[in-house]
């Protein structure tokens, strides 16, 4: 799967997110998004739930079966959960392993 097949999962799961919001709490979804962490827009609960609708995709729609929350992704120095590109990124290295 090419990385940008694998952003638009993730800018579209994002965004559905987003949608649920209250409008005060809106926010634009890119490449350089937070998801974890300092500055941050969406929550803990939130960012879990992103997860699995992003590996939910992956498996209904692509038969690709992920685990994004595994050791190797709490063991990295950098989180792949900080912002988007860095989840794109991480996304693209466990499906080309």
């Amino acid at each position: 799967m090419k990385k940008e097949s694998i952003f638009e999962i993730v800018l579209s799961t994002v965004n559905n997110l987003v949608e649920t919001l209250p409008y005060d709490q809106t926010f634009e979804v890119n490449r350089d998004t937070i998801l974890f962490g300092n500055g941050s827009s969406i929550d803990s609960l939130s960012l879990v739930c992103v997860i699995v609708d992003i590996e939910t995709t992956l498996s209904l729609e692509y038969g690709l079966e992920i685990s994004l929350t595994d050791d190797r992704a709490m063991t990295r120095e950098i989180s792949p959960f900080d912002n988007v590109s860095r989840l794109v990124d991480y996304i693209y290295e466990i499906l080309n392993e």
